[in-house]
């Protein structure tokens, strides 16, 4: 089969040969529509760049993707680790993608299978569309996923729910009745919504125990240390304070923690406070906390690349991991 040009893209596509340039190296820069189109159009015709079908001949880059959003939050820095850890005795480097929009994911989605010298790619908790799972899987880029599903990829996920589940067991345990949650809003539309299946799962557990789980006593803010402050706060303020919250992930613990100390309660006495995730700063400060593995699903996830990469019939894996409640000095 000859090799599909750019000129023959621009040409199906309706479009000059800039502007598939910046579909390809710039894809944010280009309105939807077009880039939608330019993009059918490389899938249609199964176009590759002179210069990535030469290296896709020689079958290795030496280079693993890890595309991922909210990098700088420590659950991503642990899992992060667990990825950098995992290739440290391989022959492959670590490019790091940053997502901090729907169009850059889109982007990044869109270029990455077709123009990067990459050999696999990891994708941390960002839901994509059956279209991009099939120019992924056409371009044969080797593709795991963290903390969501999608055919035909290996995954590894936790269950949120349950996790919300075992926070309220545990308060109810202890004699809680005024169970508050301190969670995520104005998620972005590029985020998996992990504070919300959190939540339901919190809301079941007590309401299934004959505890209401009211309005007033959900607090819902964009994720931040300060904005969980503040909302705890709101809490404290009400006629009949809560006993206990949970908040939805160890960062927004640590600002109701704060929020405690500001008005003098004494933790966990008059209050008791349970965070997400067991991220590296909860053991020094004491935080009672649901447990995910995060470093290991960093290390898994390369391990499944690497068993796909050395034998690509391999079937993909659905792994799902642990949850433990740890229990410490705040409830």
């Amino acid at each position: 089969m000859p090799q599909v040009t750019v000129y023959e893209v621009a040409e199906h596509a309706g479009v000059s040969i800039a502007t598939v340039s910046r579909v390809l190296n710039s894809p944010e820069k280009v309105n939807e529509a077009t880039r939608a189109r330019v993009l059918a159009t490389i899938d249609r015709l199964g176009f590759v760049p002179k210069a990535e079908a030469a290296a896709r001949a020689r079958k290795d880059h030496g280079r693993i993707g890890v595309l991922a959003p909210f990098f700088t939050l420590p659950s991503f820095v642990e899992r992060l680790r667990g990825v950098a850890n995992a290739l440290d005795d391989s022959p492959y480097e670590l490019a790091i993608y940053n997502v901090d929009s729907s169009i850059r994911r889109d982007g990044y989605l869109a270029s990455l299978p077709v123009t990067r010298r990459l050999d696999g790619l990891i994708i941390m908790a960002l839901p994509f569309d059956q279209t991009t799972a099939l120019r992924l899987a056409q371009h044969q880029l080797e593709t795991v996923l963290i903390e969501f599903s999608q055919e035909p990829f290996s995954n590894i996920r936790i269950d949120d729910r349950a996790g919300g589940r075992m926070v309220a067991e545990y308060l109810l345990q202890e004699g809680h009745r005024r169970c508050a949650f301190v969670g995520d809003t104005d998620l972005p539309d590029f985020a998996i919504h992990t504070s919300d299946w959190r939540l339901e799962g919190y809301h079941d557990a007590l309401v299934a125990a004959g505890v209401i789980l009211s309005d007033e006593y959900v607090a819902l803010a964009p994720h931040s240390r300060e904005n969980a402050r503040l909302a705890a706060h709101r809490l404290f303020d009400l006629a009949e304070p809560p006993t206990a919250i949970f908040a939805a992930s160890d960062n927004q613990a640590l600002g109701v923690l704060k929020a405690a100390r500001e008005r003098h309660l004494s933790v966990p006495k008059e209050l008791a406070v349970i965070g997400f995730d067991d991220v590296d700063i909860a053991d020094y400060v004491g935080l009672t906390t649901i447990r995910q593995p995060l470093e290991e699903s960093g290390r898994v996830a390369v391990d499944l690349l690497l068993a796909r990469l050395a034998a690509p019939s391999r079937p993909p894996q659905h792994i799902r991991l642990p949850l433990t409640l740890v229990r410490r000095e705040t409830a």
